[in-house]
């Protein structure tokens, strides 16, 4: 019986905790289906990369692409470029990708070009701010896509109005849920609260990474005003991303966060270690997707200091809360949260730990044929 042979695409931090429990799933009916994990190296090094592989039990990549940083326009055509070589030597059945990243529409254009089958984990998430790089990624894969999983109904929604077949559309549920149930175990049994000296609830966790609030001097200095009056109530935890980390630099601003002593700044963190960070926040403070979403299923209050968000459904029935950027507002919403007045919310349906194995079956049902 041929094997159908399939693709996972990794790129970026946010890719592997998707792809992981997808990857893992078929695995486990590994004798119908041949697979390939395929890494862009869009995001790269030990921090932002290697780490992920071990926290997620994730095998080596087949191909490692090496593409590395760059502006989103070199990048997207350097992994076009390596990953035409692969799919012209080796073509597969069907190529997987996830997320919003440049690694996401660059493999998928280069298979749709190749009359190559796609798939898009995470389909459907709509900001409708096209300032956003993120949001011409999404809109491209998914007019691409053969299959479109949606993490909510929302997302479902989208693909309607956008005109993309009913027939194509699944939902099934939060794949980074999977990842969580799969390692918060693991992650409880981290030591990163005891070394950071942390008490649970006494603390916040802080991630910022967007060029909309890190690229601008202006903006950081109202982030660290807002930072110095926080740290009089609780302590802060800040991984700092590289992006986050060169602008301080740039701006010569580290001296102005250094003396406080109640905020922690620590590299970019593994899986793990920001899970336990983020199950035992007071609240977060973020700018990522993916802490979104982890934050509304654990129950903790987050705001995210966007002016949208992709992900309406961690608001409408989660923990999420956009906020300004400003001191002021900042400031608001975490006196609600102190006081025990924000919202509770709830778990959104199907953030349940089985949008593997949907997809799964719905990818072993659509292409049977074929094997």
């Amino acid at each position: 019986m041929k094997k159908l042979k399939i693709h996972f695409i990794v790129g970026a931090r946010p890719n592997f905790m998707k792809i992981a429990p997808l990857f893992q799933e078929f695995l486990k009916a590994k004798p119908l289906f041949a697979l390939k994990l395929i890494h862009t190296g869009q995001h790269y090094g030990s921090l932002m990369s290697d780490t992920f592989f071990h926290d997620l039990d994730l095998p080596q990549p087949d191909a490692f692409l090496e593409v590395g940083s760059s502006s989103h326009a070199c990048q997207t055509a350097k992994i076009m470029e390596k990953y035409e070589l692969l799919l012209l030597l080796d073509p597969p059945d069907l190529v997987i990708v996830c997320g919003d990243v440049n690694s996401t529409l660059a493999c998928a254009l280069v298979a749709a070009k190749l009359n190559i089958k796609i798939a898009h984990l995470e389909a459907g998430l709509r900001s409708y701010d096209r300032t956003m790089p993120e949001e011409i990624n999404r809109l491209l894969t998914d007019q691409l896509a053969d299959l479109l999983f949606v993490p909510s109904p929302d997302a479902s929604e989208n693909l309607l109005r956008e005109g993309i077949p009913p027939q194509k559309i699944f939902f099934v549920g939060n794949i980074m849920i999977d990842s969580l149930l799969q390692h918060q175990v693991r992650a409880n049994q981290t030591k990163i609260l005891s070394e950071l000296k942390l008490e649970k609830q006494k603390y916040a966790l802080i991630t910022l990474h967007r060029p909309s609030n890190v690229d601008s001097e202006e903006n950081l200095k109202t982030l660290f005003a807002v930072f110095a009056a926080l740290s009089l109530n609780l302590k802060l935890v800040f991984p700092v991303h590289p992006r986050t980390n060169k602008n301080i630099e740039q701006f010569k601003l580290m001296d102005s966060l250094t003396p406080n002593k109640q905020l922690i700044l620590l590299p970019p963190l593994g899986y793990l270690d920001c899970l336990q960070l983020q199950m035992n926040a007071k609240f977060i403070l973020t700018d990522s997707g993916g802490l979104q979403e982890e934050s509304t299923f654990f129950g903790i209050p987050c705001l995210t200091l966007r002016e949208n968000t992709e992900r309406p459904i961690t608001i409408t029935l989660g923990t999420n809360q956009l906020v300004k950027l400003e001191r002021q507002d900042i400031e608001n919403h975490v006196q609600i949260i102190l006081r025990g007045d924000y919202k509770k919310g709830s778990i959104p349906p199907l953030w349940d730990g089985k949008t593997a194995a949907r997809i799964l079956k719905i990818v072993s049902e659509k292409y049977a044929h074929l094997s």
